[in-house]
């Protein structure tokens, strides 16, 4: 048998953006064996893959257990991308895009992806975006059916300070005449955005740019349950019981969009004493997902 091995790649987007990726295998006895065992490309939620907790980190381990290969990337999204001002979810589909043709390259031949929360929104958007996509799969873990009407409502909710709706007409002001092309952008904070206190804790921060294309309400990339019904591999839904982001409920309707679209291979699984983070419960959401693969893999 060969040794595991964790290898950090990177590569470009085809818009000249740089991706940092590490790549986790399996002892296996040659390049042939490695090729053919499935490899999830792992797509992190707002902070990145190295600089959270959960999911992003400790899903690596969890499936190399299992004997599967994993790609961790770090998108446009990551180092709190949305703050500093290169998080644009629009483009974001193009970093799973490169990743993917990566993989492809090396000679992995059964391809899955696994978004965690809004990576889960992203890798719906580049499914959406390439049906000739060789990958085999989606696991979608706490997926949004629609980033923006989300933080709407959570805003709502907390009487955030600003509103939604004045931020919405403050980014229209500062983003004159063309959100995609202004380059007048500014960095706000958003207090009471997670709770009902004015402590960092419940602050949250963007560009107006990246609020526009993630949160806003002409963010139609961001809203998924616009866009899922053209996804025609198979995908899992996985999301944890405490969930207090998506609500139990939110994944049904998505599946029910998939469905009537077509796509009768479709499933949800609610991860017991787990949250938006459905690895809180490491070993059972490992094996949800291991026996979701098999499956797929006959």
């Amino acid at each position: 048998m060969g040794f595991q091995r964790r290898q950090l790649l990177s590569y470009k987007a085809r818009d000249g953006f740089e991706i940092d990726s590490l790549l986790t295998t399996p002892a296996v006895k040659n390049e042939d064996v490695l090729c053919r065992i499935p490899v999830i490309i792992n797509i992190h939620g707002v902070l990145g893959n190295f600089l959270a907790r959960g999911t992003p980190k400790i899903f690596p381990s969890v499936m190399l257990e299992r004997g599967y290969s994993t790609f961790s990337i770090n998108t446009r999204m990551a180092f709190m991308g949305q703050i500093f001002g290169t998080g644009i979810f629009d483009k974001a589909w193009e970093d799973v895009e490169c990743s993917v043709e990566v993989l492809s390259k090396e000679g992995f031949e059964n391809i899955y992806i696994m978004g965690y929360s809004m990576g889960a929104n992203i890798a719906v958007d580049y499914m959406e975006r390439r049906p000739d996509s060789p990958v085999k799969g989606l696991i979608l873990e706490g997926c949004s059916p629609s980033l923006p009407e989300s933080q709407k409502s959570r805003l709502d909710k907390w009487g955030s300070i600003p509103g939604y709706n004045d931020i919405y007409k403050k980014a229209k002001s500062v983003l004159k005449p063309d959100p995609e092309t202004s380059k007048n952008d500014q960095i706000f904070v958003v207090y009471r955005a997670w709770g009902e206190s004015l402590a960092p804790v419940d602050v949250e921060m963007f560009t107006y740019k990246t609020w526009w294309f993630m949160r806003g309400p002409d963010a139609e990339r961001a809203k998924t349950k616009n866009i899922i019904g053209a996804v025609a591999a198979p995908v899992l839904f996985i999301n944890g019981a405490n969930d207090d982001i998506v609500f139990a409920g939110e994944p049904e309707k998505l599946k029910d969009i998939l469905n009537k679209s077509g796509n009768s291979d479709v499933e949800i699984e609610y991860i017991p004493d787990a949250g938006h983070d459905c690895l809180e419960n490491p070993e059972y959401c490992a094996d949800v997902m291991d026996r979701w693969i098999k499956r797929h893999e006959g």
